[in-house]
């Protein structure tokens, strides 16, 4: 009996639909596999896109950066630099800019005779005028000459609006004054401005350094004018202010002669002026003080007396020799007669000199006998006279004088000389007498 085949044709076809199963279901699977590596690599390449953006935007951004970090300059403008290098003919900058810049030896600002590389060095920092954008070499062109003068014009306006003050230097003397050369510009002083006293030699001040104040400023027509008067007065002021609150009596000083008068001499001791009064040059009696010094004079002088309210300070002249009142005792006796020279007249009475530096006083009333309305009608100056000293003041510095008293002396010996003669005739008379007695004539 032959197998049933039915089953097995069952069974076969079983298979074939597992296999067609497994087939599609493998079909599925790579085709998730693709689906799966196709979304893996749009991934990849999202991220990969991402990140080129990333780094596209980066750079952009750094461009921007770079781009905004670099100073934007142009022609006219004035720049900060850097120094990079230097040489006898020009200096290379960095200014911050794309390209570098050059400035050339006419552009720099130097002193006569100065060098480059003494005063400019690598790392220095200046200010220069933009002048041109390329040089042909792609150098930016620079002017630190006019950037200074740009500079100092705006220097000069600020210390002018604020009323500060600026150091400069004199340069020469002009017709009216000084002029000074602040960095370029040309600055003038009127001689009326300079000092708070009369200056007589303007040239003296040349090359002298002076605080000033800006008086008049005027930008469009380059014009700066100067005054040193006020900060001298107040210089004066506060120097005077700490004179008196230091000086004492006896102090000694180095001055100059600074103006001579009938009664004495000012003298300049820096910041005051003294008086040297004419009776304190000189033990002797002077005419005038031109007689023992002269205007600009160095005398050396010390403190006599000090007014600190009035500010006035009253000079003696050192050195000025033997005081010869303290010794007058020696050399003059009260009641004796001495030879002497008229020196002056006044209205009381007339000055005699009888030594160095010994004049003494003869009154109206003992110059003559006689009446007299004025010394001047009897004496002249440089008249020889006998005098005889009624008084010794050595602590007052006085001698009384009289010529009066010396003539009484001679009209008194002239009457002894007459009463012996007198007295000689009468004795011969007596002689004569007694001898004649007894004698007759007819």
């Amino acid at each position: 009996m032959e197998p049933f085949n039915g089953l097995t044709g069952g069974t076969t076809m079983v298979e074939n639909q597992d296999n067609q199963e497994v087939v599609e279901v493998v079909e599925e699977v790579e085709e998730v596999k693709q689906v799966k590596e196709v979304k893996e690599v749009k991934e990849i390449v999202e991220e990969v896109i991402e990140e080129v953006i990333e780094e596209v935007e980066s750079m952009d951004n750094y461009t921007k950066e770079l781009e905004e970090s670099m100073v934007k300059v142009s022609v006219g403008d004035v720049v900060e630099c850097t120094i990079i290098n230097v040489n006898e003919e020009e200096i290379s900058v960095n200014l911050g800019y794309v390209a570098d810049g050059i400035i050339k030896k006419e552009d720099l600002y130097l002193e006569k005779e100065q060098q480059i590389i003494d005063a400019y060095k690598a790392n220095d920092k200046l200010k220069a005028e933009v002048i041109t954008m390329n040089d042909g070499e792609g150098n930016v062109v620079l002017s630190a000459k006019k950037a200074e003068e740009v500079i100092i014009w705006d220097e000069l306006e600020y210390i002018y609006k604020n009323g500060s003050t600026m150091t400069i230097t004199i340069d020469r003397k002009v017709k009216g004054g000084l002029v000074a050369n602040v960095k370029g510009v040309r600055v003038f002083m009127p001689a009326s401005m300079l000092s708070a006293s009369y200056v007589d030699d303007l040239g003296l001040w040349v090359g002298k350094e002076l605080e000033v104040m800006i008086k008049d400023f005027d930008l469009a027509d380059k014009k700066v004018i100067v005054s040193h008067k006020e900060i001298d007065r107040e210089n004066r002021r506060k120097a005077r202010e700490i004179f008196f609150e230091e000086v004492t009596e006896g102090q000694t000083f180095s001055g100059v002669v600074k103006k001579l008068m009938n009664f004495g001499a000012f003298i300049d001791l820096g910041s005051v002026d003294g008086l040297l009064h004419i009776n304190e040059m000189s033990w002797k009696r002077i005419k005038h003080p031109s007689d023992v010094m002269k205007e600009k004079e160095i005398v050396e002088v010390y403190i006599i007396n000090i007014d600190k309210e009035k500010e006035k300070i009253s000079l003696g002249l050192k050195n000025i020799g033997e005081n010869p009142w303290d010794n007058i005792f020696d050399h003059f006796t009260i009641g004796k007669v001495y030879d002497g020279e008229v020196v002056r007249n006044a209205d009381f009475g007339s000055f005699v000199r009888i030594g160095d530096g010994i004049d003494g006083l003869v009154h109206i009333s003992e110059i003559s006998q006689e009446h007299i309305k004025a010394p001047s009608d009897v004496l002249a100056e440089g008249d020889k006279v006998k005098v005889k000293v009624l008084t010794i003041d050595k602590e007052g510095k006085k001698i009384g004088l009289s010529i009066k008293a010396t003539q009484e002396s001679e009209v008194s010996i002239k009457a002894e000389d007459f009463a012996v003669d007198e007295e000689a005739t009468t004795s011969l008379e007596i002689v004569f007498k007694d001898a004649l007695k007894g004698l007759k004539f007819d």
